[in-house]
């Protein structure tokens, strides 16, 4: 795999984000369709199949590469921005909702980063964005987020966003931790990852948990979320009013008792 394009970049904002990304005359970043912000002149955009890592291997890798994109939910294409003037220029990328944005070099995170199939923002030219299959059927089946994950490999920076805050921790060999399954947003290539069934049936039935936890052990880095966007989705569809229905105030002392006597 050829090098990835070297870039500067800056993170603006503090709850929605957005990434100013660098590039220098020849430099190029590729970027999920609809996550552009905002470009200088001189950036040249085309769309391509997949992200343009597998440039060397002909129609049927091309083809094959773009087709795996579509097992992880997302587009046969792939934006690419390339800086084909002169002198410095900027290309901006914004988070799709709240949260953070996380850069990751992976030449030092160990050539690949395994996370969320719809985390990806953008990367470096060169960085290959591809799909992880869970070894294990159990934790593809109840794992939360859907039996593939996506894999960034390479040596150059990806940038990955997440809801709410965004904790970092790093895994000592053997270190055990559990988590929400949808809070995980992202690991190295060297943690073991499983999933576990919430024990009781109390807790699991009545817990609010779920049914199921992840299980991370070490050694690696792991990065979690606060708030997963399902999580947030739900919240938001549970307080909007039902179609043709009225919506009381919550602050409102009659709010809830309120439905209760209409027709």
């Amino acid at each position: 795999m050829a090098n990835a394009h070297e870039m500067d970049y800056r993170i603006y904002g503090d709850d929605m984000q957005f990434v100013e990304i660098e590039l220098d005359p020849g430099e190029s970043v590729i970027a999920e369709a609809g996550s552009l912000m905002m470009m200088e002149d001189g950036i040249r955009m085309e769309t391509i199949f997949g992200d343009g890592s597998d440039s060397g291997k002909g129609l049927m890798g091309k083809l094959f590469g773009a087709g795996k994109r579509l097992l992880t939910g997302e587009s046969l294409f792939m934006t690419i921005f390339s800086h084909t003037g002169q002198g410095k220029k900027h290309v901006s990328f914004a988070a799709p909702y709240p949260g953070k944005i996380i850069p990751l070099n992976l030449a030092e995170l160990g050539g690949k980063v395994i996370c969320q199939k719809d985390s990806f923002l953008c990367a470096a030219k060169g960085v290959s964005v591809g799909i992880e299959f869970q070894r294990k059927l159990s934790t593809g089946f109840f794992g939360g987020e859907g039996f593939i994950m996506q894999k960034l490999e390479g040596d150059g920076l990806a940038f990955v966003h997440a809801g709410g805050t965004i904790h970092e921790k790093a895994l000592q060999p053997g270190e055990l931790i559990r988590i929400d399954t949808g809070c995980l947003v992202a690991m190295t290539r060297h943690v073991q990852y499983d999933i576990e069934f919430v024990g009781g049936v109390k807790t699991a039935l009545f817990g609010g948990e779920g049914l199921f936890f992840a299980s991370l052990r070490g050694p690696g880095k792991v990065w979690v979320q606060s708030l997963p966007f399902s999580r947030l989705a739900s919240r938001v569809f549970a307080a909007a009013p039902q179609a043709g229905g009225s919506s009381k105030g919550e602050g409102s002392i009659l709010g809830g008792l309120g439905n209760l006597f209409e027709d």
